[in-house]
Formats: structure tokens, C-alpha cells, sequence
């Protein structure tokens, strides 16, 4: 993934917020060829900037 906004590389120094980006990155503005993981996604879920009703729509799934 390339972003033009983000020094993705000095990000990736600290693991935690970088995996928070990522995930953000990916269901915002797409998946392309990534996917996303499941644990990841349940853990990270609560603290991600997305849009309620995305938020929603995950927990459906997740939970489902």
C-alpha cells in the first residue's frame, strides 16, 4: 500500500499505531489485493477513526 500523506516507514516504528493506520487506511479508501485479519480487526475495532455506520457493519459481521 502507498500513501502520499504519511511516512509510512517511520510509522512502522511503533507497531501499534502503525497496525491502527493500516486497518484505517484499508476500510476507508479499500482492500485492493490486502485482506484484513480477523483478530487484528477484533482487536483494534474500538480504537479505529471509521465511520459509525462502517464500525456498525463490522460488528455485524464480526459477530455474526
Amino acid at each position: 500500500m502507498r500513501n502520499w500523506s504519511v511516512d509510512a516507514e517511520f510509522l512502522s516504528k511503533f507497531p501499534e499505531k502503525y497496525t491502527i493506520w493500516k486497518l484505517e487506511q484499508l476500510i476507508n479508501f479499500g482492500l485492493g489485493k490486502d485482506r484484513l485479519s480477523r483478530a487484528k480487526l477484533i482487536k483494534y475495532l474500538p480504537r479505529l477513526g471509521i465511520d459509525p455506520k462502517k464500525r456498525k457493519y463490522l460488528e455485524f459481521v464480526l459477530n455474526g
